[in-house]
């Protein structure tokens, strides 16, 4: 399996972020970390070991990045608001540098597939709501959807346009039809430990609820009362659902 490590610039951040590629054909999986991880992590919890057939037989490509959480939404001694404009930054880096990195890896534009566990699953469902057009499957696993629950402070427009269970219960017209139509989001969550007491399982169907509310398309996958918020379920969950995809 081809294995790379890039250092992509973030203009914005004013430092680079990792990127990961394993795998030569495919389709495009860009996969993010849990909270303020690591690009590495996808392989070192072994993430990578099970969906690696998917990649060896050329059905899959991962592009692993890094988080920025720890500057943005998870940096406790900023209000919200300012953390939902450092985002931004990160925003920019994933849309102007690891996008078109990812095309020309690919021999041109491509249609890009999300995942990631925990606070990644909100980056996946955010981006994937925000930018439909390359981002048209998320598959969530783990994820809370209310970023207001990690800060303090005012929310203003930049968290609201950030902020998923905000901005999908106001979608409306054109818009909403296009989405309807072209994106697709699979929640996926344990009811074991830790997916209660992160607030997971609960913002999951909430966000399963809002979504069929809005006519988006999606599925809500929960597994059982013995599958924790822990990276053995997220590996056993990724296993599961992404082959029919790629």
């Amino acid at each position: 399996m081809r294995r790379e490590h890039h250092e992509l610039w973030a203009p914005g951040i004013g430092t680079a972020g990792g990127v990961g590629v394993y795998g030569d054909w495919g389709r495009p999986l860009l996969a993010f970390p849990s909270q303020e991880g690591r690009w590495w992590d996808f392989e070192e919890r072994g993430m990578l070991g099970s969906v690696a057939w998917l990649v060896e037989e050329g059905r899959l490509k991962v592009y692993a990045v890094d988080s920025f959480d720890a500057g943005s939404w998870h940096d406790h001694g900023l209000p919200l608001e300012e953390r939902a404009r450092r985002h931004g930054a990160y925003e920019s880096w994933i849309l102007d540098q690891v996008v078109p990195f990812i095309d020309a890896d690919c021999g041109g534009y491509q249609e890009i597939m999300l995942t990631g566990p925990s606070f990644g699953a909100y980056h996946a469902a955010n981006f994937a709501l925000k930018r439909a057009d390359r981002f048209p499957l998320a598959l969530c696993l783990s994820g809370v959807y209310d970023v207001s629950v990690v800060g303090w402070g005012e929310r203003g427009e930049s968290v609201y346009f950030n902020n998923p269970m905000d901005y999908v219960a106001h979608l409306h017209g054109d818009h909403l039809d296009w989405l309807r139509g072209r994106l697709s989001l699979l929640l996926v969550c344990g009811q074991g430990q830790w997916e209660d007491t992160t607030g997971a399982l609960e913002s999951t169907k909430a966000f399963a609820g809002l979504l069929g509310h809005k006519g988006i398309r999606h599925e809500l996958d929960l597994w059982g009362y013995d599958v924790p918020h822990d990276w053995p379920s997220w590996r056993a969950q990724i296993a599961h659902h992404l082959p029919r995809f790629c």
